[in-house]
């Protein structure tokens, strides 16, 4: 099979200037390279193929052979070439391959880095979830030298030029293989990237870049948070290195048990004890809410542990409009002693009633509760 023009394979005019030659390669590169199309033979064969046309045009002196005696010219001329017939020191080298497929270069080298999340606890009762809570936390924390604004040095002129990398932040490797020479970039362990080195270091943080500072922080937790629920602060964490953004804290959010309301979701549980008369005859009572006292209508004929439902009277539903219910559980309150006018009365009651009880207080008492006590 004929070998392709390789000003055609680039898709670039013969008069191209070196930089669109370079431009069209980096552009087809990205395309078909094969990270960018894994499990496809013909995208790789076309990568080779654009890779062996950019030795050649990448390279003014082959590119001038080629143009002369063509693909003859070009293989004459070849003996530079690195592993997949690709030219390194043509394309400036192994460090602009990486930064093309990468977004290296100086940023890449010295990126910032961001830094740790931090923990802190609220705990809150059941009344502050129905209203929110403005809670104060105390957390101990790395935060930016505010002397030397993170560098570590005392000054502009604490800071010199590694000589390791000589301000690059990465040093370089030469291999040499059976392909031929491959050369590895690593970040410089000197200066651990940064292309500068400290010799005077700040008095304020000893050189670290970062001091320890004890800081009270206002969290603001919402009405109708749930227990174990985290808060997100963002920006209130650890500070960052070589200029990169803190990190978050992280609150969790405790709520501790409540003495008469159980919690159901955003819906609450509660009982309340009545009267048998009341339970019979029905009876508007006064109970204890989170909000403050609370009117509520026991009808008629109620009977023990029923569940009497009062709409949107729960918690509010955290990040959402509306609110739960509040759920009261009805329970007859059996009395443990009777006069003898009421022995006397549930007697004629339960004449009435053509019910058959026991003659003695103690077995009216019993029949009673068993109807109607827990």
């Amino acid at each position: 099979m004929a070998q392709r023009d390789y000003y055609e394979v680039l898709g670039v005019p013969r008069d191209a200037s070196q930089d669109a030659i370079k431009q069209a390669y980096r552009k087809l590169a990205r395309k078909y390279h094969p990270d960018a199309n894994p499990g496809n033979p013909a995208a790789e064969e076309q990568f080779k193929e654009i890779n062996e046309a950019y030795e050649v045009l990448g390279d003014p002196e082959k590119r001038a052979r080629y143009d002369q005696y063509g693909h003859a010219g070009a293989a004459a001329g070849a003996g530079g070439a690195g592993f997949g017939g690709f030219d390194f020191q043509g394309f400036g080298g192994i460090e602009d391959l990486f930064d093309m497929f990468t977004g290296g270069g100086q940023a890449r080298r010295e990126r910032p880095q961001g830094g740790p999340d931090l923990r802190a606890d609220v705990v809150l009762t059941l009344e502050e979830v129905m209203t929110g809570a403005e809670k104060t936390v105390t957390i101990g924390r790395q935060e930016t030298c505010p002397t030397c604004q993170g560098s570590g040095a005392d000054g502009a002129a604490g800071l010199e030029t590694c000589p390791e990398c000589r301000g690059a932040g990465q040093v370089r490797q030469v291999r040499e293989s059976f392909f031929g020479s491959f050369v590895q970039v690593h970040t410089c362990p000197r200066c651990q990237g940064r292309g500068r080195i400290v010799v005077k270091p700040c008095g304020a943080c000893g050189g670290r870049g970062s001091i320890h500072h004890e800081r009270r922080i206002a969290v603001r937790v919402p009405a109708g948070v749930e227990d174990g629920v985290r808060l997100r602060m963002a920006g209130q964490g650890g500070a960052g290195g070589r200029g990169g953004p803190p990190g978050d804290l992280i609150v969790f959010v405790h709520v501790k048990p409540h003495p008469v309301f159980q919690r159901d979701g955003a819906d609450l549980l509660t009982d309340l004890r009545v009267g048998f008369a009341q339970a019979v005859l029905g009876a508007d009572l006064e109970m204890k809410s989170l909000e403050g006292p609370l009117q509520v209508r026991v009808p008629a004929g109620t009977a023990s542990h029923s569940v009497l439902r009062l709409r949107e009277l729960g918690l509010p539903r955290m990040g959402r409009a509306g609110r739960g219910d509040l759920k009261v559980r009805v329970v007859i309150d059996v009395p443990k002693k009777l006069t003898a006018e009421e022995q006397e009365l549930l007697k004629r009651w339960a004449e009435l009633r053509g019910e058959k009880v026991h003659g003695e207080n103690r077995g009216i008492f019993r029949r009673v509760k068993n109807a109607f006590g827990p």
